[in-house]
């Protein structure tokens, strides 16, 4: 076994290796950048090393640093996680070429993947089935042009370097295939440097399959079945689950088969994982799934493999890696129950799924028998720097249902502020009907975005903040000299005084929220409070939800969101900036990079105000509705902190 492991990445997948790695008695060294440098992973390590900046390009991103650091504090393999520096052959090579084991694939695996165009050409020649299309060295237009036609449309254009969705394009008739590939070729060049693309038929029902496969320096290879990965948002996986729904038998056998071909085709050692897509449109069947990439790493989804065939595969790559042969052989790894995953993010679907930022003041994630993989810890900071997923929730059970129940309950279980989540996002995901009937495929989430991006809260988080805070307010008065002057803000109430009644000013999200507040008070310890509408009515039922506790706005948790409720009315400036009050409001934070209005200017609804870039994007901020602009706060080149009014209008009758 090795003796000491530097792991090359940081956050959720540095603490995962970590943890195996500790089981098995191998000593970890972390590297951080500055910005990490209070991280969980930090800490937990047997060791750490500051190798730069914030900037992933001069940290995380930089080989050299990354070797300096492995010298120097004597490390014996490098582990890269995912993403970053683990699927660069030149990196894995220069590990090896500097004396160090290199725990993944071998550099020449890598290679023969890592472009789509060739890796498909391998899995051709290796007699696995790819999809439909062209991946020629005649890039010209015409000749692109003419093998679009003769695969028919839709056809889907493809970055031979792409990955992550960058330079990928749909394309649904001729008139239209030469402005989509200039537009591809154009992201594609400013993403990888390479602007070549591939042509493949367009699958109108797609799934995407995948299975996860490993191999040894010994010569073997096997498969730890597939998982489904088709619950996507712009080709991000959202929920992953293994086995695939609806995979019967003899398509398990024939896909899993044609995934062990894929990496005995390469030499492959370590893990990695075969990606297909499949034509869903009559069922899953063999003969409609075929070959889309391999990913020469561990995946982020790795965990749904571990809860159904019971394995660690991080132990599996140190194993490996430390020349063992594989611990299992093929007819030993059994399936068990269903699993599946969800991403938790640091991001906000009401502003379109943008990345939020920021102290997590509170922090909860469920606990019990769900398995919670986190990148943070209550009081750590998101920053804007790297990958803004927090954590992965990972359910098991007997079967699918099961699964997806118990997935659906732990979302709706995190408690997060102020950053915001996707947890309520997720939640709605894994409780859909459809989803639990199986009916999923790649455009799932986008057919019901708007279901599932709904802000949709019950009557108890008003009660339970005014609860609280009613709670607190009479066990001071209890515990006060009653010859001493209230302290409190509750103006119109007094213990030993007949029933109160008043309206309390109560705003959530910037919307007064008015109810009816009666207490009755019959002696220093005999107190109690009745909440009913503004309109005198009752509600069925109080309901103590989870809520943070001070002295100024209550925060009170539901089904995975928050609702922040305050008892002064708020004026002007308030909420996130719709229609209701003319708030324009930064959605995180950023650089002020262009402004196209002046305060007095007359604007209409849906014109471009100023532009924000965030996250290395630009953010259009549009006015949302036709009035004038009471208001500019900012200039170009300005930094804004998250929830800052950068402009405020007034409708145009007010003007």
């Amino acid at each position: 076994m090795l003796s000491s492991v530097l792991i090359a990445n940081r956050g959720e997948i540095a603490r995962r290796i970590i943890r195996t790695a500790r089981e098995l008695g191998v000593r970890t060294i972390a590297v951080y950048s500055e910005a990490d440098a209070n991280a969980p992973f930090v800490m937990e390590a047997d060791a750490a090393i500051l190798i730069g900046p914030a900037p992933a390009k001069e940290s995380y991103l930089d080989p050299r640093k990354i070797l300096a650091a492995a010298k120097q504090m004597g490390a014996e393999a490098i582990h890269p996680g995912y993403g970053f520096l683990s699927e660069n052959a030149e990196f894995a090579q220069s590990v090896t070429d500097a004396g160090l084991v290199w725990i993944g694939p071998p550099p020449s695996a890598i290679r023969a993947m890592g472009l789509k165009d060739a890796a498909k050409a391998v899995m051709i020649k290796a007699g696995v089935p790819t999809t439909p299309g062209y991946l020629g060295e005649d890039q010209s237009v015409d000749r692109l042009t003419a093998e679009a036609a003769k695969i028919g449309y839709p056809v889907l254009i493809k970055a031979v370097a792409g990955g992550g969705g960058k330079g990928m394009r749909k394309v649904e008739k001729a008139d239209d295939f030469e402005a989509a590939l200039g537009s591809c070729r154009r992201e594609a060049s400013a993403a990888f440097g390479d602007d070549r693309v591939l042509l493949e038929k367009y699958v109108t029902r797609p799934r995407h399959i995948e299975v996860q496969v490993f191999g040894d320096s010994h010569g073997n290879v096997v498969h730890l079945f597939e998982r489904d990965c088709s619950l996507q948002r712009r080709h991000q996986k959202v929920i992953e689950e293994a086995p695939a729904p609806g995979m019967d038998e003899a398509t398990r056998e024939a896909v899993c088969a044609a995934a062990v071909k894929a990496a005995q085709a390469v030499n492959y050692v370590g893990a990695g994982t075969v990606e297909f897509i499949a034509d869903a449109s009559e069922g899953l069947r063999a003969d409609r799934i075929w070959f889309m990439e391999m990913n020469t790493r561990l995946q982020v989804e790795h965990p749904v493999t571990e809860m159904v065939t019971g394995q660690d595969l991080v132990e599996w790559q140190l194993r490996v890696a430390s020349g063992e042969p594989l611990p299992l052989a093929q007819d030993e790894i059994t399936l068990d129950g269903w699993a599946m995953e969800a991403r938790l993010y640091a991001e906000n679907p009401a502003t379109g799924f943008l990345p939020s930022t920021g102290k997590l003041k509170h922090f909860r994630l469920p606990e019990g028998d769900v398995r919670v993989d986190s990148a943070v810890e209550e009081g750590g900071e998101v920053t804007p720097f790297y990958d803004p997923m927090i954590a992965k929730l990972i359910a098991h059970g007997a079967d699918r249902e099961d699964a997806a129940q118990r997935l659906a309950e732990a979302c709706a279980l995190v408690e997060v502020w102020p950053v915001k989540t996707n947890a309520a996002f997720l939640a709605k995901c894994a409780s859909h009907p459809d989803f639990v009937d199986g009916a999923v495929d790649t455009g799932f989430i986008e057919a019901r975005l708007d279901e599932l991006t709904e802000r949709t809260f019950s009557d108890e988080p008003a009660m339970a903040a005014i609860g609280w805070r009613l709670d607190s307010f009479l066990e001071a008065e209890a515990r006060r000299d009653p010859w001493e002057p209230a302290p409190s803000k509750l103006l119109g109430f007094r213990m030993n005084a007949p029933r109160a009644s008043m309206h309390l000013p109560m705003s959530s999200d910037g919307k007064a929220t008015p109810l009816r507040v009666a207490l009755i008070g019959g002696g220093s310890e005999d107190w109690s409070w009745d909440i009913r509408h503004a309109d005198g009515s009752t509600f069925d039922e109080v309901t103590r939800l989870p809520t943070t506790y001070g002295k100024g706005p209550i925060q009170v948790f539901e089904g995975g969101d928050v609702q922040e409720f305050d008892f002064v009315a708020k004026v002007g400036g308030a909420g996130e900036g719709g229609a209701s009050d003319g708030a324009i409001l930064s959605p995180m934070p950023g650089k002020i990079v262009s402004v196209a209005v002046s305060a007095g200017q007359a604007v209409s609804k849906g014109q471009t105000l100023l532009t924000l870039e965030a996250m290395k994007m630009e953010h259009a901020m549009a006015a949302p509705f036709d009035g004038v602009v009471a208001e500019l706060s900012v200039s170009v080149g300005g930094q804004v902190s998250e929830g800052v009014m950068l402009a405020r209008l007034e409708p145009a009758a007010q003007a």
